[in-house]
């Protein structure tokens, strides 16, 4: 399978280069981020990941003890010519989990639920996402910024702490739900408050269990200049030094982004509504319309597998048309 080699994807794989010194094979993983968003399958041992192309076969060893899907930035409510049907793309991307084999232990929605925290907005989503899934949620932006989340915690929020955050373990994985978008200041923010909670559930997490963070505002510097990082996610991450293997989910930007530092994977999904620009692109962040016939291409889920025996998680992106790398490099 070919991949493609212009110019723009050689200076994105070269930037990319220089995160960390943490003996990852650097050649094999840059060849393999073209492909990021349209069929990539991370697999992690001891916090180390190594990859796949979608499709290709796995190892019957590799058979993974269970799957959560990750979905994000739903906008219900938004009908500007980015996606004038946000609704029935969210349709489409539940089409597209419920069509695979097998059924995932859980959905995760990393934000962004709504687009103007509208009873009618939630009431939308409800109808369309809950009935015979078991969704987890972590709010947006758009969810919080009317009522500062009120809405959102007295319909997603019960038996969470603050303003929502929470964690659970699931058959060997350990997830936390974090809520950096109420303390806003230009970035992210998860506040003293929430730091202090973290720091106590992960005073009881053993060092070889697995975790997975997941938040809407990315945990990682993405593009502060455009309020795509968190201001105090260090402080966060300094407490899971011991931890060997951590992976970080996280919406809001509208497109598939990876990092890998040391035992840390940080991961952004795509959302289901409509696309955003690069960062430095544009002048600044905001929906980007494209052409009606490429707008399933860039918009999409992620697929998580966890293998207990060998203590690894696989993350696969999938956008709602199936387009190869090459073809969106096109523009077919």
């Amino acid at each position: 399978m070919s991949r493609p080699e212009d110019k723009r994807n050689q200076h994105e794989t070269t930037e990319i280069a220089t995160v960390g010194a943490d003996g990852i094979d650097r050649r094999g993983f840059l060849r393999c981020m073209a492909w990021a968003g349209t069929g990539l399958v991370w697999t992690f041992a001891g916090g180390v990941p190594t990859s796949r192309v979608f499709g290709e076969p796995v190892k019957a060893s590799a058979q993974s003890d269970f799957t959560f899907v990750q979905i994000s930035d739903s906008h219900i409510g938004f009908n500007k010519p980015a996606n004038t049907d946000v609704t029935a793309t969210l349709q489409a991307a539940l089409r597209k989990i419920d069509a695979a084999p097998g059924s995932p232990d859980f959905l995760i929605h990393t934000g962004d639920l709504t687009h103007s925290s509208k009873p009618a907005e939630f009431d939308t989503l409800d109808q369309i996402l809950t009935p015979r899934r078991k969704v987890l949620y972590v709010p947006g932006e758009h969810d919080t910024s009317v009522d500062d989340g009120k809405q959102y915690l007295e319909r997603y929020g019960k038996g969470t702490k603050g303003n929502g955050w929470y964690s659970f373990d699931h058959k060997g994985v350990h997830f936390i739900g974090l809520v950096n978008v109420v303390q806003l200041e230009g970035m992210g923010k998860l506040g003293q408050a929430q730091l202090d909670w973290l720091k106590d559930d992960l005073h009881g997490v053993k060092s070889s269990m697995p975790i997975v963070l997941f938040a809407h505002i990315p945990l990682w510097a993405v593009y502060p200049e455009w309020g795509w990082a968190t201001s105090d996610s260090e402080q966060a991450f300094a407490m899971m030094k011991r931890l060997g293997s951590v992976t970080v989910l996280n919406g809001h930007i509208h497109q598939v982004m990876q990092k890998v530092e040391g035992q840390v994977m940080f991961h952004t999904a795509m959302s289901t509504a409509f696309p955003q620009p690069a960062p430095g692109t544009a002048p600044s962040p905001g929906p980007m319309k494209v052409s009606a016939d490429r707008l399933q291409s860039v918009l999409g889920i992620t697929d998580v597998n966890f293998v207990a025996q060998r203590r690894e998680l696989a993350v696969v992106d999938a956008t709602l048309s199936g387009m190869t790398a090459e073809h969106r490099e096109s523009g077919l």
